[in-house]
């Protein structure tokens, strides 16, 4: 969080605005900044998307020292009559689907999934409460799920600090306050989400554009597998499979089926979670996530980290065990596989078994054979051939030239003009910071925004990366990337999927050389518009059996 420091402020910090046709929001808020001390911290409109419920909190009051508050405010007069909750206004008045307090409590849970694998203190003690600036309260009944200290009404408004600091003591004693010293990561990293999402929006939008201007080709393929049960898309970098697999799942949806969507890879993951979080409730597929990430909601038992046969082996044979024992209702009519390469025989095997009918249901796998970069063998259960998705619509020419070498089937271009690829030769051992010093010349050129650029390597991690996983978390790591906010420093290993219109692709080894080529396959198809390649040029070439061009910047 930017700004003044606490001990210079006489009021509460405050980051985004109430809704501008919110003059309950801006009332509320007002009041708030009179109140409260300058320690607290004011977030208005909190997006909070987790993997299995997206929520916006109307405000989130993080009180260092007392605990947090999820906060709901409601504009007219709000009243509870026979267990339902009504709001009266200019046009009379209407029931509401859900009373205040249980959508504060909704997002107050939501907002604790969130914030658990992101942080090592986790949410404390924390409250949902609402405000209804414009009721009164005082012939009020408590009930059980609605108790009168967790509301507060127009009188309440006089003293709503008190208010807050009531409910804390009252509803939260049980669970430590957050710390002064945890509040600054905590509100950086709820404005990193805030942000993604805000940038999700407009790619659901750009994906509901795009879905009505698809190309021929796969306006065709949509049509053709209209009614396929079982079947796989092959396509190239930038040949839009992601996109395709999102709809159809959103297409399966809309047609009442239990959808799943999943992938190896957890940018790409998130990247489909914060997509489907921008859909109307019913258009969003039932789960979107890690292939992993489904047997540990299931109950599975937990791993460590770096046990790669826990991984590899004993979760995926959690996950087919687990979907034996649930109820049909948990189980799916239809999954949808994205970077399907990546998985193993018996992963499509704990995939299958995760089907209503497995040996029937709906299964489909978009992949891409040259993109299979980890060591792992396994095929789709489906037996009819691909579909090939030929045309690319995310690379300018040049750089779709420079990997023609590395793929087995050429790409229809939709981007021309595009500038040389540069190749730079230095050493394995060098080719870090040279690329460090590649991105501060891109800096002081202000030809390029930094939040445009990544910083891929091929063999260790960039030590930025390092430091943000090891203090923040994985969740926190991508939540930053889809903020778009800063250069990224990533992995070619995490960023398929993904893109950024300039890559530096920092070839610093190879842990298994056997995969150099793919590696420098999928390294180079990141960038959109303007690629940098950084490396030992003849070492590349060799390793690539010369499809690594070897011009020099």
């Amino acid at each position: 969080m930017t700004g003044v420091e606490a001990d210079e402020r006489t009021e509460p910090q405050v980051c985004g605005q109430p809704r501008e046709d919110s003059v309950a929001e801006q009332a509320v808020l007002a009041r708030l900044r009179a109140q409260l001390p300058a320690e607290v911290a004011i977030i208005c409109g909190q997006r909070v998307t987790s993997e299995t419920s997206d929520a916006e909190i109307d405000m989130l009051i993080i009180w260092p020292e007392r605990g947090i508050v999820v906060l709901e405010v409601k504009c007219g007069q709000v009243s509870m009559r026979d267990g339902a909750w009504y709001t009266s206004g200019r046009h009379g008045s209407t029931r509401l689907k859900r009373g205040p307090l249980e959508q504060a409590m909704e997002a107050k849970h939501t907002l604790a999934r969130w914030l658990k694998p992101r942080t090592s203190f986790g949410p404390g003690r924390m409250v949902q409460m609402a405000c209804l600036p414009f009721s009164s309260l005082r012939d009020w009944t408590a009930l059980p799920d609605a108790p009168g200290e967790l509301l507060i009404d127009e009188a309440g408004l006089e003293r709503i600090a008190d208010r807050i600091e009531h409910a804390l003591s009252c509803f939260g004693a049980d669970h430590p306050p957050i710390t002064a010293a945890a509040v600054p990561l905590m509100c950086r990293q709820l404005r990193q989400t805030h942000h993604a999402s805000e940038a999700s929006r407009m790619r659901a939008a750009e994906l509901d554009s795009r879905s009505n201007q698809l190309t021929a080709e796969q306006e065709r393929i949509l049509s053709v597998l209209r009614y396929q049960t079982r079947a796989g898309l092959s396509g190239g970098p930038g040949s839009g499979k992601t996109h395709l697999a999102l709809l159809k799942a959103r297409q399966l949806t809309r047609d009442g089926m239990r959808v799943a969507v999943m992938c190896y890879s957890r940018g790409l993951a998130r990247l489909m979670q914060l997509t489907v979080a921008q859909w109307e409730p019913s258009e969003r597929p039932a789960y979107v996530g890690l292939f992993h990430d489904l047997p540990l909601q299931w109950g599975a038992d937990t791993g460590a980290d770096d046990d790669s046969h826990y991984w590899e082996v004993e979760l995926p044979q959690q996950l087919h065990d687990l979907a034996l024992k649930q109820e049909k209702a948990q189980l799916f009519d239809a999954i949808i596989v994205d970077e399907g390469q990546d998985f193993s025989d018996i992963w499509w095997q704990a995939v299958e078994s995760c089907l209503r009918e497995p040996a029937t249901g709906i299964l489909y796998a978009f992949t891409d054979e040259h993109q299979r970069i980890f060591d792992r063998a396994g095929a789709a259960p489906i037996t009819m051939n691909p579909f090939y998705l030929g045309e690319n619509l995310r690379n300018v020419d040049t750089i779709v030239e420079s990997i023609a070498g590395l793929a087995s089937e050429p790409q229809i271009v939709r981007l021309h003009g595009g500038d040389p690829v540069e190749f730079v030769d230095v050493p394995f051992d060098e080719a870090l910071t040279t690329a460090d010093d590649i991105l501060a010349d891109i800096a002081d050129s202000d030809e390029w925004d930094l939040s445009q650029v990544a910083l891929l390597t091929t063999g260790q991690r960039h030590p930025v990366q390092r430091e943000i996983v090891d203090s923040e978390g994985y969740d926190a790591y991508w939540d930053a990337f889809f903020a778009g906010e800063d250069p990224f420093y990533g992995h070619v290993l995490g960023f398929k999927g993904l893109d950024r219109e300039v890559v530096v692709l920092c070839a610093n080894g190879f842990r298994d050389p056997q995969r150099a080529r793919e590696m420098m396959y999928v390294g180079m198809s990141r960038a959109r518009f303007r690629l940098i390649v950084v490396g030992d040029i003849a070492e590349l070439a060799r390793l690539t059996s010369g499809d690594v061009d070897a011009r020099r910047r």
